[in-house]
This record gives C-alpha cells, sequence and structure tokens, in this order.
C-alpha cells in the first residue's frame, strides 16, 4: 500500500510527480522508430494506433551514446547520462585495467527514480528479460525479477511464492522469440496480484530484432502480441510511456556477409602499436550480435594516437574519431571507463577487434547490430498529450530517452509539472 504522503520525490536534481494512478515505462530493446511506423502504416497494431488517435502522442527523440543497452536503461530509469549514472556501455576497461562487464550494482553512480519512490514507500516494481540488467536497475531496494531466471523464483515483496504459476505458464527460453512479451505478462500479473503498485518498468530484449527487420514474419509476429499486450495494461487503466534502447540496423552486405572492420588487426597491419580495443556491446548473449556493434573504445600510446586517427578516418565507414577528453564531453560518458579515442561507424559497418576473436556462427541470421549514432533515435510514445515545460521540445523532437519519465510523470493531462525548470 502507498503509505507516502509526498507528492513530489527528488531523483538526481530532477523533480517527479508521485503517480496516484498505475504507470508503466516500456523500452523495447532494439525498438527502432522503423519497427513501429511500419506497422502502424500496415495497421497491425491497432491498440497502439487507437491509444494515439485518442490524443496519446509519437515522437522521436535520442539514445545515449553508445546506442546500446545497459547505458541507456540505466538513463531511462535514473532521468541522467552516463556521465553521472556511471555506465557508459555494456562492457568496460577500468583505470586498473581490469575489462569488466557492467552488470554489477557497483558500478552505479546514482540511483534510480524507482528507488527513490521505493525508499518513500511507494510500490515500484523492475521487470527485465535479460538477467544481466534486473541487478542493476533493481538496486536501492526495489523489486525486481527478469524472465530470465523466472523459473522457481518468487517476489517475496508483492506476496508472489512463484512467478510461474502467477502467470500461468512457463516462461520462455532468453531467446525464444516471445521472452520480451512474458515480461510483459509478469508485469500485468504482478500488478493484478498486488493492485497498489504505481510505478513499472518493462524492459524488453532484442531477439527478433537482431533477427528480422521490419515487415518480416518474426518481427510482425513481435509486434502484434506486443500490441495485444500494451491493449491489456491500456484496459487496466495504466498511464503508458513508450520508447526503446536504441535502434537497429544491418550490418551486412547484400550477400549476407558481415561488413565489419576489425580495428585490432587494423592498426596492427599500419604499424600502430594498440593495447586494448574494447566493445562496449560486448555481453552475454552473444547469438545476437556476436560483440559486434558501432562503437569502439582504443587504449594506445599517446605517441600512436595521431597515427591511429589517421589510419581510422580512412576507413570506409567510419564516422567520428575523438579522444578521451572531448568523447567524454560529446558522449556524456565517465571519463575514467572510456578509452584514449572513441570510434563509430556507419549504419551498415560494424566495429570489431581482432576477426579471430569473434565466432559468428551462433548469429540468428545475418547480422544486424547497434552501437552508433544511426542507431541513435528511439521513439518516445506517451498514452495522452503532453503539456507543461518540456512539450515543446518534446514536439521539435529533441528530447532524449531519459527524459520519458518526466514526461510521464509530469508532463500529461491532470498532472502538473513539477517544478523541475
Amino acid at each position: 500500500m502507498n503509505t507516502t504522503t509526498a507528492r513530489t520525490i527528488t531523483a538526481n536534481d530532477r523533480v517527479y510527480r508521485v503517480p496516484q494512478e498505475p504507470t508503466v515505462v516500456f523500452t523495447v530493446d532494439g525498438g527502432d522508430p522503423d519497427y513501429f511506423d511500419d506497422a502502424l502504416d500496415r495497421a497491425i497494431m491497432p491498440r497502439l494506433a487507437g491509444m494515439l488517435a485518442a490524443g496519446g502522442e509519437y515522437r522521436l527523440g535520442a539514445s545515449e551514446m553508445p546506442s546500446l543497452t545497459n547505458p541507456n536503461n540505466l538513463s531511462i530509469v535514473t532521468g541522467v547520462s552516463p556521465a553521472l549514472h556511471g555506465v557508459p556501455g555494456n562492457y568496460c576497461r577500468l583505470e586498473d585495467g581490469t575489462l569488466e562487464l557492467l552488470n554489477d550494482p557497483k558500478f552505479l553512480r546514482a540511483p534510480s527514480i524507482h528507488a527513490v519512490l521505493a525508499a518513500h514507500d511507494v510500490p515500484t516494481l523492475m521487470v527485465t528479460t535479460k538477467e544481466k540488467l534486473r541487478r542493476l536497475l533493481g538496486h536501492g531496494g526495489v523489486p525486481s525479477i527478469s524472465v530470465e531466471e523466472a523459473a522457481g523464483t518468487g517476489l517475496p515483496a508483492y506476496g508472489v511464492e512463484d512467478l510461474q504459476d502467477l502467470v500461468g505458464v512457463e516462461a520462455p527460453g532468453i531467446y525464444d522469440w516471445d521472452a520480451s512479451h512474458y515480461a510483459m505478462r509478469l508485469g500485468l500479473a504482478i500488478y493484478r496480484h498486488h493492485r497498489d503498485l504505481r510505478l513499472l518498468y518493462v524492459s524488453l530484449t532484442d531477439r527478433v530484432q537482431h533477427a528480422t527487420a521490419p515487415g518480416e514474419e518474426l518481427s510482425d509476429r513481435f509486434l502484434v502480441a506486443f500490441d495485444t499486450l500494451l491493449g491489456e495494461y491500456l484496459d487496466e487503466g495504466f498511464t503508458v510511456g513508450i520508447t526503446a534502447d536504441h535502434g537497429m540496423n544491418a550490418k551486412h552486405a547484400p550477400d549476407g556477409t558481415p561488413t565489419v572492420h576489425y580495428l585490432t588487426d587494423v592498426l596492427q597491419d599500419a604499424g600502430v602499436e594498440v593495447h586494448d580495443v574494447v566493445l562496449p556491446i560486448t555481453d552475454p548473449y552473444v547469438r545476437h550480435h556476436g560483440a559486434l556493434g558501432s562503437f569502439a573504445w582504443l587504449y594506445l600510446p599517446e605517441s600512436a594516437r595521431a597515427r591511429a586517427r589517421a589510419v581510422l578516418a580512412a576507413l570506409p565507414g567510419v564516422e567520428e574519431v575523438w579522444d578521451r577528453g572531448d568523447a567524454a564531453t560529446i558522449y556524456e560518458h565517465p571519463v575514467d571507463r572510456i578509452g584514449d579515442l572513441a570510434v563509430t561507424a556507419a549504419a551498415h559497418v560494424a566495429l570489431g577487434a581482432r576477426e579471430r576473436d569473434h565466432d559468428l556462427s551462433g548469429l540468428h541470421a545475418a547480422l544486424r547490430s547497434h552501437g552508433g549514432r544511426h542507431e541513435q533515435p528511439v521513439p518516445l510514445i506517451t498514452s495522452r498529450p503532453v503539456s507543461g515545460p518540456l512539450a515543446a521540445r518534446y514536439r521539435a523532437g529533441v528530447l532524449r530517452s531519459r527524459d520519458l519519465h518526466d514526461l510521464v510523470l509530469n508532463h500529461l493531462p491532470n498532472h502538473p509539472p513539477a517544478p523541475n525548470e
């Protein structure tokens, strides 16, 4: 039960209204706007279309860079950039030279909006598909569950002994096409079991988006099922926000051959000394992308950096090369967790380290991935019209996904803006 008397809370210097009705934010992993645009054009998402026709809004925004899962989910739930929450990728090299998957809450430098609400006795819930996110999103005492670990798991905070029993069907595997929909079902089932819940965050997985483009059969099946479950949330009276952590693009030639620059090989062939090429897309789900995306950090001696920049700039499809200080400012990154150089690539080009270290035999299909500027545009969708101080920026398309909780909690009808301005 919500026992707080607070009307607003402050998280990371942003003020949010305490929700008085059930509110959910969905992050569609890999949910490039092209998927939604195509589905709406072909009328295969009637509940989303109806929500928009009834006053909801759909605009574009930007994700954080690199356009990856961990940094963007954390920006969405904290309302701040990686420079402040501390997680600039799925993977990085720390100051002592160790390489780390950034899945442990010890790397976090900012609390989530949900953790601050939970500290004020507002019932909140984090539902993720990927277990790698659950510990990060649940940090600070937020009840959290994942599809990947749902079997045999309960949720004592809300009196749930067995998640699968509550949903009524067994959880799919993490690589099954409908794993994301199970996350949505978990959120619904727990709300129906504990109707005092006020803020839910449901993070999906991009298994389908890594394998299929908009308009393909599996993509359509994914979006139709998402739309059906969205309708169930709307029927329960939820205020809804929808975004993505990043977009998705093909990184292969017409014949299916991956279009990749293996940067360690390239630099060594050019006689440039390089200590490490760190690929921040790296995570446990190698069948999605083979650790190949459109962003890389390079560690190399200062004497080699000018030559490295020249070699990299000459590669077809390499778009940006920044040194550490500039990259920290331009991408809003923590300077101690990024490389000496940051490199981004074009929409259809991926970046790797050594070719021999990337096993692509297990990919779901021809390489589709993310991480660069071209996967930065994401949808920002609300179930009601946006008003208040952010409305003009929202409609101009200049907000970020990290602003979505501000929109949903502070800027929808009957919710006067909180004093962020």
